[in-house]
């Protein structure tokens, strides 16, 4: 699934900004992959399943390389045919716009 998302970069955040909530954060989530959720307005959390670890491996590197060139960091959980993406803006204990824009680079690894 390719959408506009995809095509914009993270911002680095400064603080001070609150976190998405209500109409901003349910507009956003129409444009991510139906398999993200978005859990008590402050996290993304989407899995993605592989026939087996090195697979999985081998995705969860190309997150990391992509975390690194966004200058985003999502949390990553690595495990047998499985990897486990949670992701909020840490600075502000929510969700940016930045979340949802690495969410959709993510999707087109």
């Amino acid at each position: 699934m390719t959408c506009d998302l995809s095509k914009k970069h993270c911002v680095p955040c400064k603080g001070g900004v609150p976190p998405l909530k209500g109409k901003e954060l349910k507009k956003l989530q129409e444009e991510l992959n139906k398999e993200w959720s978005v859990v008590d307005e402050h996290h993304l959390k989407k899995e993605f399943s592989f026939p087996d670890f090195q697979q999985a491996l081998d995705f969860t590197v190309k997150i990391g390389a992509l975390a690194e060139e966004e200058g985003h960091h999502p949390d990553i959980l690595l495990a047998y045919g499985k990897v486990e993406i949670t992701m909020w803006t840490h600075k502000i204990d929510g969700l940016t716009e930045s979340d949802f824009i690495l969410a959709a680079k993510i999707d087109e690894l």
